[in-house]
């Protein structure tokens, strides 16, 4: 069991708060690591998104009262620190010249009654489980980053949603509103952004307060459930390959113990956060000014990401996104064109800070390989320093005969295949994967020993399906296979 996370240096309560402009972080990050200010170009402001379109906004009865709460967010105490932030630009900035490997995971929508001591340290070993398959088996450095602690909202394709002739609003995540289908529960309370908001506090307070040890006191490989290594159909020279870098994790583990872990990259573990910048009266509360600087820090989580549904560039989503300081993630599907990608580098990174932009393709295991080299090949011929990174989980979505919402193991493994095929011809670099995820025994993706059949055993997501830890595990051990063979 985990002892310990680091998440980097906490909030401090400077004394200088009361004096500093309001929403200041009452913090001033590392010189070294300065941002050039953004925040006044164009006129923005934390709160200049208001301007523009927002096709996922939520319809509240009572504006007032959306008011009220996000007055009350933004004198609640920061949930990261804008040090923590910083740190995380520059790890994706090593990450961006190939010295570093991104893992992002977690679940597709938190919800607040699986704020549990369980379910939040199962989610954070098997992410510690896959980043230490990475070190080793990689060869590389792992940045572990969490869909957690904030991914309460959800975007939706229609605003509404129709069963048995009722129709009520659609579940926009536990941010907005219940999953259950009454008018009640899915009507959209303001007062749950207030609520979410102190779980994401709770999660983030037990990820940081887990006692000392950090990874060198995971169970050893040897008792992880590695069945799938042992699967009939496994070819044999990666039934081989997984074995290997198992006996390289004994083995390091072992040694990081007679050394005592001192220097070790495995025993140092840090965890940063990151959620869908969605709900804008939630992300722009909690952004705040650094002293004496113009900079601003969403300070909700330390990556927020723009979606499929909000990056266009006219939209509230892209103007809020353009001001902070944080790095951020874009999420590219299928129907995006190189043009798009261009300028919203453009404008969201037009001075070309380090670590600021990853591009998260989620492309589909049958399109990658048409869609996704002219991406690559117009940023690497504009000269964009970004940081690429898989999504192969909401792309390969279908549904079952019995109209069950599923992912194929298999189809998840080809688009991560071809995507490193796709980098290796264009001379670019996949630095990192993106996966919906769960530490528990769910059967909610078929593959290894979840058969279609299986699903209904313990499908518990109420948006999109996760894979589960022995999937989750074994996916890590592909990609430690594919980076080793990539490894000069």
């Amino acid at each position: 069991m985990i002892h310990e996370i680091a998440m980097g240096t906490p909030v401090r309560n400077s004394s200088n708060h009361e004096a500093a402009a309001p929403h200041s972080t009452g913090e001033t990050p590392p010189s070294r690591s300065r941002a050039p200010s953004r925040s006044r170009a164009g006129g923005w402001s934390p709160t200049s998104w208001r301007s523009r379109p927002d096709p996922q906004a939520v319809r509240y009865d009572d504006p007032a009262a959306v008011e009220r709460v996000a007055a009350r967010i933004a004198e609640l105490p920061p949930l990261v620190s804008s040090w923590e932030v910083e740190r995380l630009r520059a790890l994706v900035a090593e990450a961006q010249l190939g010295r570093r490997f991104l893992l992002q995971g977690g679940d597709c929508a938190e919800t607040m009654r699986e704020c549990r001591a369980d379910t939040i340290a199962n989610k954070l070993e098997i992410l510690l489980k896959m980043s230490l398959v990475l070190i080793v088996g990689g060869g590389k450095p792992v940045v572990r980053v969490g869909r957690f602690a904030g991914q309460y909202a959800k975007p939706r394709s229609r605003p509404t949603e129709v069963r048995g002739g009722l129709e009520l609003p659609s579940y926009f995540g536990d941010l907005v509103n219940g999953s259950e289908f009454t008018p009640e529960a899915r009507r959209p309370d303001p007062e749950r952004m207030l609520a979410c908001y102190h779980h994401a506090a709770m999660t983030l307070n037990f990820v940081r307060s887990l006692s000392a040890g950090g990874l060198s006191d995971l169970e050893r490989p040897e008792r992880w459930d590695l069945s799938f290594s042992e699967r009939a159909d496994l070819p044999a020279p990666v039934r081989e390959c997984f074995q290997a870098t198992t006996r390289q994790l004994e083995d390091a583990l072992r040694c990081m113990d007679a050394l005592g872990g001192a220097g070790s990259e495995l025993s140092r573990v840090e965890f940063f956060t990151s959620h869908e910048a969605l709900n804008l009266h939630y992300e722009s509360a909690q952004t705040r000014a650094a002293l004496h600087r113009d900079d601003h820090y969403d300070l909700t989580a330390h990556m927020p990401w723009l979606g499929e549904r909000t990056r266009s560039l006219d939209g509230a989503h892209v103007e809020f996104l353009r001001g902070i300081s944080n790095p951020i993630g874009i999420k590219l599907g299928p129907t995006v064109t190189p043009v798009e990608v261009l300028r919203l580098l453009d404008t969201l990174n037009p001075t070309e800070i380090p670590g600021r932009i990853v591009l998260i393709t989620r492309m589909g295991a049958e399109r990658v390989e048409e869609t996704l080299p002219p991406l690559l090949e117009v940023v690497k011929r504009a000269g964009r320093r970004v940081l690429w990174v898989c999504d192969p989980m909401h792309g390969n979505t279908i549904t079952t005969s019995s109209g069950v919402k599923t992912r194929e193991f298999a189809a998840i493994v080809r688009e991560i295949e071809r995507t490193f095929d796709a980098h290796d011809a264009c001379g670019t670099y996949l630095g990192g994967v993106h996966f919906e995820l769960t530490g528990d025994h769910v059967t909610e993706c078929i593959g290894g020993s979840v058969r279609e059949e299986d699903l209904s055993h313990a499908y518990e997501t109420l948006c999109d399906p996760r894979l589960n830890q022995s999937q989750a595990l074994e996916l890590s051990y592909c990609i430690a296979r594919r980076m080793r063979a990539m490894r000069p």
